[in-house]
Parts: structure tokens; C-alpha cells; sequence
């Protein structure tokens, strides 16, 4: 078996007045190199707050994350690309800029930044945008915006949170297409809280609940492996809707 390229460990977070509102308690799970894998759970699971930690955005309040084998921040800065759910454009940055300045922030040299800044953006179809401030451009333009900002690191793992939010259709299987087409030797996580994002091509789906693991393998294998504890439930969206219930955090 393949040695995971990001692992979480015995993972604690709380947050709050006191840390007092716990999200994950002794969470462990591993992100294997060369797939594509759906995080899928309603709304307030604990996805995004997952993938911070998994980033090193957010430190956690006990146990450690590793990349390639190694427990350490700077580590996750320079190796795991993160796409937020809600990518915000610079003040007054052009797209060129603000990606370069990513870069910079996770450790290449000014040079380094200036090239691989302008990878990223090639890679993800902005060259005739590199000039344009990001508060002039669309929604689905400043989403691709947010995946150069993950390319850029050009690491072992892309985090993706939510990257359709807000998108029409139109925009959405555009993105679709891009992320499909983005080859990353670690594997790609995309989280979301959407049944209709899985695509033919994710590998494995990992169900979170309530900052808890409920399901990780196949599509096909959650449908057969819970369409009688779901209640005779024939799809995936029915299981999914069925199993999974509410979150909180």
C-alpha cells in the first residue's frame, strides 16, 4: 500500500469562548498519493475547518498533520496548495500580483514566485487577465483566481473547498472541466456539500458528519454498502441524505 502523502493524526479543534465548541476529538484520516477525493458532508461538518487544518491555516489543538511523513507547518505551507471557499481579491492587486504574492507567502524566492505565478495562471486560463485587478473580475473568473493560488506552491496535494460555490451551471461544469484536467502527483481533495459534484472521475468519497468519518471508499461501494441501513435507498444522494442526518460545526 502507498505510503499517505497527507495525514492527519489524532487531530483536536475547538473553538469559541474557552474552545469550548469541540469540532474534531482523535480524528485520524490519510489522503492518498494519485486520487481524486470528494469530501462530502452537509453543511457545518466540519469540512472546511478539516481542510484549514490540513492547509496549516489553522493549527489544531492537539495531535499533528503530516506531508510525506513530516509533522511540520512550513512543511504544509510549501507542499499543500488550498483553495478556500471564499477567495477574496487583493486590494488593488492585479491577478498576476496576487497570485505572485501567494507564492512569495509560501516560501519561493521573488523569482521563483514571478515563474511559477505565471504557470498557474496559464494553467487555469487567466493570460489575458494576468493585468486585471481581481475586485473587477466575475465570480467564476476569481474562483480560477483561487485555483492559481493553489497551483502556485506547485505542491504534492490540492485542497479545494467548495470551488463551485456560487457559479451558474454554465460556470460550474466549466470548473468542473478545469479541476478534472489539472494533473497533481499527491491527489486532489475536493470538499463540498453538493451530491450533484460527484463526478465520473473522483476515486473515493470520504462522508463527514459531525467532525466524524461515517464512510470512506468507492461511490459505488457507499450505495452498496448502505442501501439497506439507509432505508432502501437506491442512489447515493438518497444513502448520502439518509446516513449522514445533520451537522453542527
Amino acid at each position: 500500500m502507498s505510503e499517505p502523502v497527507l495525514e492527519a493524526a489524532g487531530l483536536r479543534f475547538s473553538y469559541g469562548r474557552l474552545r469550548r465548541t469541540r469540532v474534531f476529538d482523535d480524528f485520524t484520516w490519510q489522503v492518498a498519493p494519485h486520487e481524486t477525493t470528494l469530501l462530502l458532508g452537509p453543511n457545518g461538518a466540519g469540512k472546511s475547518t478539516l481542510l484549514r487544518l490540513l492547509s496549516g491555516f489553522d493549527r489544531p489543538t492537539g495531535g499533528e498533520v503530516r506531508v510525506g511523513g513530516v509533522a511540520s507547518r512550513r512543511e504544509l505551507f510549501r507542499r499543500v496548495g488550498w483553495m478556500p471557499q471564499d477567495v477574496q481579491p487583493g486590494r488593488g492587486m492585479t491577478v498576476a500580483e496576487q497570485v505572485e504574492y501567494v507564492a512569495w507567502v509560501g516560501g519561493l524566492s521573488r523569482r521563483q514566485a514571478r515563474d511559477a505565478a505565471g504557470e498557474a495562471i496559464s494553467r487555469v486560463d487567466l493570460d489575458d487577465k494576468r493585468a486585471v485587478r481581481t475586485d473587477r473580475l466575475s465570480g467564476g473568473q476569481l474562483r480560477r483566481v483561487g485555483l492559481a493560488q493553489a497551483l502556485v506552491r506547485r505542491g504534492d496535494v490540492l485542497l479545494l473547498d467548495e470551488p463551485t460555490a456560487g457559479l451558474d451551471p454554465a460556470q460550474t461544469l466549466g470548473f468542473r472541466a478545469l479541476v478534472k484536467d489539472i494533473a497533481c502527483p499527491g491527489g486532489v481533495v475536493i470538499s463540498t456539500h453538493q451530491i450533484s459534484d460527484l463526478v465520473d472521475d473522483v476515486d473515493r468519497v470520504v462522508i463527514l458528519a459531525d467532525g466524524r468519518i461515517r464512510f470512506d471508499g468507492t461511490p459505488a461501494g457507499f450505495v452498496q454498502q448502505h442501501v439497506s441501513a439507509a432505508g432502501g435507498a437506491t442512489t447515493l444522494a438518497e444513502a448520502f441524505s439518509a446516513i449522514v442526518g445533520g451537522g453542527r460545526h
